[in-house]
């Protein structure tokens, strides 16, 4: 025999049906409202944050320094986004456009500040020196650079010195190679050479330090004046005298 449901039971079980069935609606509502709204989140940083948007020079543009030598200051360049904020992760590629030279690293991605820095090297016996910056999807930026060539030889110290016969003066030889504004020349060969009197020159070849500077000693020669040249390459030589005594 199925028992009969009392009139009581009935509207209990609508009244949970009632309840039960609009709660798990406004779950379900709940979840998809924030679901969507988490997608759209994702979108915005997605389209804007970290994307590149500008590459600019904060350093390094427009030096000057010893041509086949290391700029004195790193390039730095940094990538912004379309709010101007940093872009991290994002990969600068340089190359050399003019005078030949190098730079290291040649590729690389941005920092948390958004930059990449790179040590240029310029090419050997060219003024003009050129590279390129390029990130994908962004104009190429142009980097320029002033390569100094050997322009001079100067006399430092050790002209009209006298000493005995045979032997050494008191002072050291030196000389400097400068470039343009008197910017030192490093790694540029020098040579002494004996013109009168006899004696010598020890070393007679000099390569230049981080000044620039080339120094050696003078052993002079019989009684009387004695005469020596100092050259470099294709620049004005220099004359130095001195005297021996008896």
């Amino acid at each position: 025999m199925i028992p009969s449901v009392g009139p009581r039971q009935r509207p209990a079980r609508i009244a949970n049906r009632v309840l039960t069935l609009p709660a798990l609606g406004w779950i379900v509502l709940a979840a998809a409202v924030v679901s969507a709204c988490g997608a759209a989140l994702t979108d915005a940083k997605g389209a804007g944050a970290n994307s590149p948007a500008s590459l600019v020079v904060v350093q390094g543009s427009g030096q000057s320094g010893q041509a086949g030598r290391d700029l004195p200051t790193a390039i730095v360049l940094r990538v912004l986004d379309s709010s101007g904020a940093a872009a991290h992760g994002v990969t600068v590629r340089l190359a050399v456009a003019a005078g030949g030279g190098a730079v290291t690293p040649a590729s690389d991605t941005t920092n948390s500040r958004g930059e990449f820095s790179a040590k240029w090297t310029l090419g050997p016996g060219v003024a003009g020196q050129q590279i390129l910056a390029t990130v994908s999807g962004l104009a190429p930026v142009s980097i320029s650079a002033t390569g100094l060539l050997p322009v001079q030889i100067v006399l430092v110290q050790g002209n009209n010195q006298s000493a005995k016969a045979g032997s050494g003066v008191t002072n050291s030889i030196i000389v400097r190679v400068v470039g343009n504004a008197n910017v030192p020349m490093q790694g540029v060969t020098v040579g002494f050479q004996v013109l009168g009197g006899g004696g010598g020159m020890t070393p007679s070849t000099v390569v230049t330090n981080a000044l620039g500077e080339a120094s050696t000693k003078w052993t002079l020669g019989a009684v009387g004046g004695q005469a020596a040249l100092v050259v470099s390459g294709s620049l004005l030589t220099v004359q130095l005298f001195a005297t021996a005594t008896p």
